[in-house]
């Protein structure tokens, strides 16, 4: 049974049911307590040490009825026995064939556990894509002996007696029952092991797809990777949703080490490093909302939006021709539905950088301290009018970090009407961001610590 309560556990992993080896080995012992006379009993004790929220509650369950699930075979009755204690119809080649015998016999629990090992042994659980169902199917039918039931029927073909062609339907209705039995139990397999795999493959992709691509945005794409751009929000916010320490090893805090040795007749028997905090960010995000960059911007501020439990102060702007605060409508509505508004306010409108940090620095400039992270994302294209280097300079000097995004290649910069390599001198980090992969990435580098003044 312990083979099987590690595929269980896959299974649950699979499942996005987070089962710690600390855990899976709480679940061994659990099972050695219940034991698994009591189904509910043995449910429950399991989803009590491995379920920790009303969601994977609810993942254990239908993960759990999946993997456990045995249907019975449907197998024609057979038929009474003859006068040698054998049902009719029983040459001597069949004797070989313990496959043949339990179709015959419609021994189904025999099957059953014919087939539990033959999965073993065709390693169906090693199932990743919907397309290897049939091949897997096949190969545990091998596994179980079905060639030799093709040439039983095979050879009683050749046989014109009634008793040969008697033989020749049996097998015939028994092959078809166990073929449809492995079908569903090749399916269960799929269902536990690699249903999530296609979709995390589709993530995967969607990762690293352009998010200026031409032509836009699929819309069953867009609704998906607003899905991963929250799953991947959620991901950081449980990694660093706790203020942290740095110990400086190596820096001894000589104050605190005298203070704690007191109790000790001065001897310092408690050594004390210096610590560094790292404090959970402030960020003001400053999104371009022209066209060429929307989406880029739509994806960025869902991302910040979905980190509340990681930043301590969020301050979202967006501007295309003129900035505007979005902190409101992202306040009031949904992220999605605050995003379309505020695309429809001022998106889409020619770019003018040189006026947009004019109105940034003319009312909300004070949001900016030293404790502050600005995320500026755009595509630096300022339509030849002034950039204002002289205001990014003067944001670049008040905050903390300066980040700036680019939704285009880096050999792009400069060419035509960019100015990214103007504004790039006063950035603490300048990088490229077009995927939801790189925007990841580069959040999580500004959680993991400030990028120093």
């Amino acid at each position: 049974m312990q083979g099987a309560m590690e595929d269980f556990l896959r299974a649950l992993r699979a499942a996005d049911v987070k089962v710690s080896p600390v855990e899976a080995i709480d679940a061994h012992l659990t099972v050695a307590t219940v034991g698994f006379a009591d189904r509910e009993l043995f449910k429950d004790a399991l989803c009590a040490t491995l379920a920790k929220t009303a969601a994977e509650v609810t993942r254990f369950d239908e993960t759990f009825e999946t993997f456990f699930a045995r249907e019975t075979f449907q197998l024609e009755p057979p038929p009474p026995p003859g006068e040698d204690g054998e049902p009719e119809g029983m040459p001597p080649e069949v004797e070989a064939s313990e496959l043949a015998q339990m179709l015959l016999n419609g021994d189904v629990s025999a099957l059953a556990q014919a087939m539990e090992a033959a999965a073993e042994r065709a390693q169906v659980s090693s199932i990743r894509l919907s397309t290897q169902r049939s091949r897997l199917t096949r190969r545990m039918m091998e596994e179980m002996g079905l060639s030799e039931i093709e040439q039983i029927i095979a050879a009683a073909k050749k046989l014109e007696d009634a008793r040969s062609q008697a033989l020749v339907a049996r097998l015939e209705s028994g092959k078809k029952a166990l073929t449809e039995e492995a079908q569903r139990f090749v399916d269960r397999q799929h269902e536990l092991y690699a249903a999530e795999s296609g979709k995390n493959l589709r993530e995967e992709l969607l990762a690293r797809k352009a998010l200026n691509a031409e032509g836009g945005i699929d819309p069953a794409d867009l609704v998906m990777m607003q899905a991963l751009v929250k799953k991947m929000a959620k991901r950081l916010a449980d990694r660093y949703s706790r203020r942290r320490s740095k110990a400086q090893l190596g820096h001894l805090d000589v104050r605190r080490t005298l203070r704690k040795s007191m109790a000790y007749g001065g001897m310092p028997f408690d050594i004390i490093w210096k610590t560094k905090k790292v404090e959970k960010p402030n960020i003001v995000a400053i999104c371009d909302v022209s066209k060429s960059v929307a989406a880029a911007a739509q994806f960025l501020l869902t991302f910040l939006y979905s980190l509340n439990e990681v930043v301590d102060r969020m301050d979202a702007f967006a501007f295309s021709g003129r900035m505007i605060s979005v902190n409101d409508l992202m306040d009031d509505n949904k992220v999605e539905t605050a995003i379309l508004e505020v695309l429809k306010k001022i998106g889409f409108q020619q770019t003018d950088y040189g006026k947009s940090l004019e109105d940034f620095c003319d009312l909300h400039l004070d949001q900016i301290d030293r404790h502050t992270t600005v995320i500026f994302l755009g595509d630096a294209r300022s339509n030849y009018a002034d950039p204002r280097i002289d205001l990014f300079a003067t944001i670049q000097k008040r905050c903390r970090a300066m980040i700036w995004l680019n939704p285009e290649p880096e050999s792009y910069w400069g060419q035509g009407d960019s100015v990214m390599h103007r504004y790039e001198r006063f950035c603490h980090v300048a990088k490229p961001c077009n995927t939801l992969g790189q925007l990841e990435r580069i959040i999580e580098d500004v959680l993991r610590t400030y990028i120093p003044h």
